[in-house]
Parts: structure tokens; C-alpha cells; sequence
């Protein structure tokens, strides 16, 4: 089974070596990388170039922001399953694409998820949150609740097949539009993997500024209500939050 691993970056040149670091570090090696340079004008370009191989494809283009460059990203992929890996986000330890790997391997499913933890940017062995999803339910959906996006592995003729691909309408929350989209198929057959999957470094898009968290949570009601949930799950989606600290 090829799993399809998608980076997208622009001006990252302080993290994305550590990230194709972590996916070559798999134990797993039957995964194809595809790494979507928005025509960075740092180093970024250049740290690229030490790494292109038969398995890594770099790709320099012109696109309308992250989501739509994850969507030219998912087109270019020849794998059975697609992940994401974000140029300042880290797979937690060499077994991760392994672990998920088997899930696929010995289940008929579509999707499988896990955990996440939030580490310092400048220390990713400082652990700040925990995000533990739980197994999937319905009811969950309208109290707000997601998989971490990160940890999110789908086949790709899924993907394809139902045409689901990121609203690039949304700035900041496309990921959460496509996750509630994924998780609304009456066909999706799932399965949450209780481990820590990914390590994500704090200080993203999302929460740059107070300006960004408003925008994000105004984006968030309108997915919500576009899916025909409430501005109570809005709150309950942002208060749930709080248990990632503890």
C-alpha cells in the first residue's frame, strides 16, 4: 500500500527540513512525498533541492492559498491513502505512518485519524496541549467536534469518488469544512487510532492574530450553520478546547 504524503510550504525555511526529516525517518518506506512550493523567496527552494528524489516530487506553483495548493497536491498523488504533513508540523515518532498503515491493512475503511499534541514552536520537545479525539459519533459533530486535521488519513479513491476536496472560500477553515463533509457521508467507514500521531507547532495562521481568530470563528459558523448546526456548537467547539491543556 503507497501512502501519499502532501507538504505544502511558502517562505518555510526554518522548519520544512525538520519535517521531510521526520517523514524520511519512517519505518514505513513505501510513501511518495509531494512537497507544494508556493514559489518561496526565502531558502526554502534551495533546501528542496537537497532532497528531491525518485520518492520526493517538489512542485513550484502559483496557487490561491493553502487550501487550494493541498488541493493541486492531492492530484498529484499515485498513492493509495493521502495524509498531509504541514512544513512546521512533525510525525511523532518513526512508527506513525506504520501504525496507520496497519489500521487500512486489516480494515475495510475509508479513513482512520488520531491523536495530536501541540509543542512549543522553538522547542518541538515541549509539550503545550493534548488533543485526544475519542472515537467518532455522530452527536459529536454537533458539539463541535473534529479529529485533529493533521492526523487524518483517507483513500485517496475515497477522496476522489466523492469529490471531496478543500472550499477555497475559506481562508483558515476549510480543513474543518472538509472534515464535517467527510464525517456527513452516510458511507464513510472510519476507525480512530488511540495514538499520538503528529506534533504540531504552536503560532499557525489561525491564531496569528486576534484578527484571525474572529475571522476563524465567523468561517467556523458558517460551515456550522451551512451543515445545519448551530452557533451552540460553535461555543461548544471552542470550549472543548480548554480540556487540551489538562
Amino acid at each position: 500500500m503507497r501512502v501519499s504524503v502532501i507538504t505544502v510550504v511558502k517562505n518555510g525555511e526554518s522548519t520544512i527540513e525538520s519535517a521531510i526529516k521526520s517523514l524520511r525517518s519512517q519505518t514505513y518506506k513505501n510513501i511518495e512525498h509531494i512537497i507544494v512550493d508556493g514559489n518561496s523567496t526565502d531558502k526554502t527552494s534551495s533546501i528542496l533541492k537537497k532532497y528531491s528524489n525518485q520518492n520526493t516530487h517538489i512542485f513550484n506553483l502559483n496557487d490561491k492559498g493553502i487550501y487550494d495548493a493541498i488541493n493541486k497536491g492531492i492530484r498529484l498523488t499515485s498513492g493509495d491513502i493521502i495524509g498531509l504533513l504541514h512544513s512546521d508540523d512533525l510525525f511523532y515518532d518513526r512508527n506513525s505512518i506504520r501504525n496507520v498503515v496497519e489500521v487500512f491493512n486489516e480494515n475495510e475503511i475509508d479513513l482512520v485519524y488520531g491523536d495530536l499534541i501541540y509543542v512549543n514552536k522553538n522547542c518541538p520537545k515541549k509539550i503545550v496541549r493534548r488533543w485526544i479525539a475519542g472515537p467518532f459519533e455522530y452527536q459529536k459533530l454537533k458539539n463541535g467536534w473534529m479529529p485533529p486535521h493533521p492526523t487524518v488519513f483517507l483513500r485517496k479513491k475515497f477522496l476522489i469518488n466523492k469529490e471531496l476536496f478543500y472550499d477555497t472560500s475559506y481562508e483558515i477553515s476549510s480543513d474543518y469544512d472538509l472534515l464535517l463533509r467527510v464525517f456527513n457521508t452516510n458511507s464513510l467507514r472510519h476507525k480512530y487510532l488511540p495514538k499520538v500521531l503528529v506534533k504540531m507547532r504552536l503560532g499557525g495562521k489561525s491564531n496569528a492574530d486576534l484578527f484571525k481568530v474572529i475571522q476563524k470563528s465567523y468561517e467556523d459558523f458558517k460551515i456550522l450553520r451551512k451543515n445545519n448546526f448551530g452557533f451552540f456548537s460553535l461555543f461548544l467547539k471552542n470550549f472543548s478546547k480548554l480540556s487540551q491543556f489538562f
